[in-house]
């Protein structure tokens, strides 16, 4: 029975590996062939079939096209040049693919804004994206006004809705523009797969959030690659909850979809009241997660239509073994595909068998075709280990290291294209590795790997901790902390809680006379994501510091928010109350239990 499982086990690993592969060709770095072409090839091949459904409303791919060249003329109207960009602020609307779709028709690359990002980070990713122009609708449009005197530059407000202002009416504007494709030969023909479509903003390990450089060959990798992992085929319509600005809702999924003639039922936001519902009635055989997404679903009261549905398959990445088991089996999905990947990152992994808990496979047989690495890592100095030679040490089965890339410029699926800044992209490049000269990308996370060849992520090295779905840089949250008034010092970190995926922002303060909760959470409220918020303060007399004089975490991450472990007061970010309130024993305990909706 054993090697029937695993002959099974590897068949589907081998299928997997073949539909991908065969999506995923080698990508020349001088290729005319943009992403806008390879979804100009789906649009003539599936022109009258539907491609996105959102809010009732259904286009297909013929009119999603139109929508996406008047965005391409409006661009060539306003007089925006080839390798320009235009920063999109919106959150999960119809128009959304076909705004930075239209936009590389004519060469202008597109910078994808988090939505709910205010005050200083959201000023900060404006400003690095060089953009003059911002596209906003009534919802993000107030954002952008609070923000718009911490510019570095005069940026053009285009409104999807009321026009007060300064603002530009960008739905009347459109209205003159040509629903027929721009020429192509004058509107991109010099440009190659090489060249900036789009910015995606990462937190990475430290300080603000970085842009991610994505070429067309990338964007290409990202779209077509699911197209071929999944399987994808024009009866498919895929679920499509998370938000668009990032790789895995706005790239892998639409791409899986787009490419095949399938559709996608794109929904605002997540809901777990209305994700069987809406699965059942819009006939859906897909959906896309991130690991948070099916823990809610399975925390969830049974729905009657749970079982319902004709899914066949799950993708997606974060998702826990535990979550796993328990979402397969109750909701009776037939396949689910892990995968591992950074928006900026060369390593990606893909579980095509459904191995529970691991992020992918790398077997023996395919490792040399392979460019991903685990290497032996030191914890306390953050770096990996060097022998006697000064090169790196592979760990062997079972051992914990960080995962790394080999970087080959030469092809898409191992190239490393970098940040908007230079030196962060240096930063995250580590030389020397297995011999002198070569170059790997970092990805910053531990991981491990067993006899079999199953990948299976262990931890984010450093300072940065992942909640709901978003990473979180502790330097940038201490930064905006250590500004409110009364607070002193600010060592920020991530804590455990009972039931939740990720950590919980909890921050040690020491304050003075004047420092207020109150205050502090009025100016969270208004400066900070709410993924970025301390959910915990603790207020030390004295914050440690290691001999380095570096902040020391370990003791605060195990202690936690455990108040029966330290004489200091610990807040609660209660939200109930809407403040930060003292934590008890008793709401400690209810916390426990699960007892509040976080």
């Amino acid at each position: 029975m054993k090697l029937q499982a695993r002959l099974k086990r590897d068949w589907k690993f081998f299928q997997g590996l073949r539909r991908t592969l065969k999506w995923v060709k080698p990508i020349a770095p001088e290729s005319p062939n943009l992403i806008c072409d390879d979804l100009e090839k789906a649009v003539d091949a599936h022109r009258d079939r539907p491609a996105i459904t959102f809010e009732g409303r259904t286009v297909t791919y013929g009119e999603l096209d139109q929508i996406a060249n008047r965005y391409a003329h409006w661009a060539k109207g306003q007089g925006i040049m080839r390798g320009q960009t235009v920063a999109l602020f919106m959150p999960n609307r119809l128009e959304y693919l076909a705004i930075w779709y239209g936009l590389t028709k004519v060469g202008v690359a597109t910078a994808l804004i988090n939505n709910n990002l205010t005050g200083p980070a959201l000023a900060h990713c404006l400003n690095i994206s060089g953009a003059m122009h911002c596209l906003v609708d009534a919802e993000t449009s107030p954002m952008f006004e609070a923000v718009k005197d911490q510019l570095g530059r005069h940026m053009n407000q285009w409104t999807l809705g009321p026009v007060v202002g300064e603002r530009r009416d960008l739905v009347t504007a459109l209205k003159s523009c040509s629903q027929l494709r721009p020429d192509r030969q004058s509107a991109r023909g010099d440009l190659r797969a090489k060249d900036t479509a789009l910015y995606i903003y990462t937190s990475g390990t430290t300080g603000l959030p970085k842009a991610a450089r994505i070429n067309h060959m990338r964007a290409q990798l990202y779209m077509r690659g699911f197209a071929g992992a999944t399987g994808a085929v024009k009866t498919d319509r895929i679920y499509q909850t998370l938000p668009l600005y990032h790789a895995t809702g706005g790239m892998c999924a639409m791409g899986a979809a787009l490419l095949t003639g399938g559709s996608i039922v794109l929904k605002r936001k997540f809901s777990a009241t209305h994700f069987w519902s809406d699965i059942a009635a819009e006939g859906c055989t897909m959906f896309v997660y991130i690991g948070e997404l099916c823990r809610y679903l399975v925390n969830a009261p049974p729905h009657p239509e749970e079982r319902s549905h004709k899914l066949r398959l799950a993708f997606g990445n974060g998702l826990r073994g535990d979550v796993w088991a328990e979402m397969v089996e109750r909701f009776a999905i037939p396949d689910v595909l892990e995968f591992y990947g950074a928006t900026e990152g060369n390593v990606s992994t893909f579980n095509w068998d459904g191995t529970v808990g691991a992020i992918g496979r790398i077997p023996n047989w395919l490792k040399k075709k392979v460019n991903a690495r685990i290497v032996q890592f030191d914890v306390e100095t953050e770096q990996p280990i060097r022998g006697p030679n000064g090169l790196c040490i592979e760990c062997g089965a079972g051992q914990v290291g960080e995962c790394i890339g080999k970087i080959d410029a030469s092809d898409v699926r191992t190239s490393f294209t970098g940040y908007a800044d230079k030196a962060a992209t240096e930063k995250k490049i580590l030389r020397d590795v297995f011999e002198k000269g070569d170059a790997w990308f970092r990805t910053g996370d531990l991981m491990r790997r067993d006899e079999d060849g199953y990948i299976y992520f262990v931890d984010r090295i450093g300072d940065t901790f992942r909640w709901k779905g978003e990473n979180v840089s502790t330097a940038e949250v201490a930064e905006q902390l250590a500004q409110a008034p009364g607070v002193l010092e600010a060592n920020v970190y991530g804590v455990e809680v009972p039931g939740q995926d990720g950590r919980a922002g909890m921050a040690a303060l020491t304050v003075d006379d004047s420092f207020d909760p109150e205050v502090l959470y009025a100016r969270i409220e208004a400066d900070m994501p709410s993924y970025a918020q301390p959910l915990f303060l603790r207020l030390q007399r004295q914050i440690e510091t290691t001999g380095t004089f570096k902040y020391r975490k370990v003791d605060l991450v195990e202690d936690g928010f455990d108040p029966t472990r330290t004489k200091d007061p610990i807040y609660f970010k209660n939200p109930l109350k809407k403040a930060y309130v003292k934590l008890t024993k008793a709401s400690f305990t209810k916390l426990q239990e699960g007892g509040f909706k976080l």
